[in-house]
């Protein structure tokens, strides 16, 4: 019996951008086209003929104007540099950014330790706090700080040891920087005596 089936065709396999990780054809729409161009040509010769090649650009600005090209060059310039503003300012408020590690009295003999910002660092609170709830065998959970914040509270009076871990750079807090911790003491106020009546 004859197959009815039409001529078989290869699957399409797109080149992927190591810059900006999207398809070479859609570099031209993401935050760094200008370097990504320059990767492509060092990188695959023929891909970069293929997508911006004399042939192809002459048939593209064929469909567009000089305005229009022009345009689009400038916005791609323009985004670049964006893009590459954020990531200098997130990187500076990464560098000043600190892991505070605070000591809380909940009674005369019993302590919290809370540690806030390391969510900042890349590191996920929750599974940070069933580490530490493990590594201490005591209650450790993610709850809000009154300004509305995440923060991690551990039962107990573990500073030292989470200072550690993080030199030792141990499980999840990989990636938090040791050298940005300051350690703060909160003293419970005491309640004043109530005049007897």
């Amino acid at each position: 019996m004859a197959s009815t089936a039409g001529p078989s065709t290869k699957p399409i396999v797109p080149h992927y951008c190591a810059i900006c990780s999207l398809p070479t054809e859609y570099c031209e729409f993401g935050p760094s086209f200008s370097k990504c161009k320059t990767w492509l040509e060092s990188e695959d010769k023929d891909e970069h003929e293929r997508l911006w090649g004399d042939s192809n650009l002459a048939a593209r600005i064929g469909t567009l104007s000089v305005e229009k090209q022009e345009k689009l060059e400038a916005d791609a310039v323009k985004a670049e540099k964006k893009a590459a503003k954020k990531a200098e300012a997130e990187a500076k408020k990464k560098g000043e950014t600190k892991i505070i590690i605070k000591r809380s009295e909940r009674t005369r003999r019993k302590h919290q330790t809370h540690v806030q910002n390391l969510e900042l660092f890349g590191i996920d609170l929750k599974k940070a706090a069933k580490f530490f709830a493990g590594k201490f065998a005591t209650g450790s959970s993610v709850s809000k700080t009154p300004q509305g914040e995440e923060e991690i509270v551990i039962q107990g009076d573990v500073g030292d040891d989470i200072v550690e871990m993080l030199r030792a750079q141990v499980g999840v807090l990989k990636g938090a920087p040791a050298d940005q911790v300051t350690r703060v003491e909160v003293k419970k106020k005491k309640a004043e005596d109530e005049p007897v009546a």
